[in-house]
């Protein structure tokens, strides 16, 4: 089954894009697809960015996604509205994270357009 599809166009490295309900990206050179809401805080991931180790990150609060797997590596770095150090609600958040991973879907690439597929 497919979701949305948008005119695949050439975007710069690290950035992720919304294709309906899936935040899509390249991560060490291969497509990948996850689910758009943070475990955190439920933040639209498509408007996150892919970091050097090729991880998902959230634009609130920095938590960390592998995006091959939808499981967060690293908790949140604040909550709500402050952005700061927060050990003890990290470890928290990571913790039940493990167990409610982004869903993971597969970039299907035809006719210049990007769709998704679970």
């Amino acid at each position: 089954m497919s979701d949305t599809s948008i005119p695949d166009v050439p975007t710069p490295p690290g950035t992720v894009r919304r294709v309906g309900r899936w935040a899509v990206g390249t991560s060490r050179g291969e497509d990948f697809a996850v689910s758009r809401r943070c475990r955190h805080q439920l933040a639209d991931m498509s408007k996150g960015t892919v970091d050097a180790d090729g991880c998902l990150v959230c634009p609130w609060h920095a938590s960390r996604y592998d995006v091959r797997t939808g499981r967060m590596v690293d908790g949140p770095r604040g909550f709500f509205f402050y952005r700061g150090p927060t050990p003890g609600y990290s470890a928290l958040v990571l913790s039940y994270a493990k167990h409610l991973a982004l869903r993971v879907g597969r970039v299907v690439r035809t006719a210049g357009r990007i769709t998704v597929q679970r």
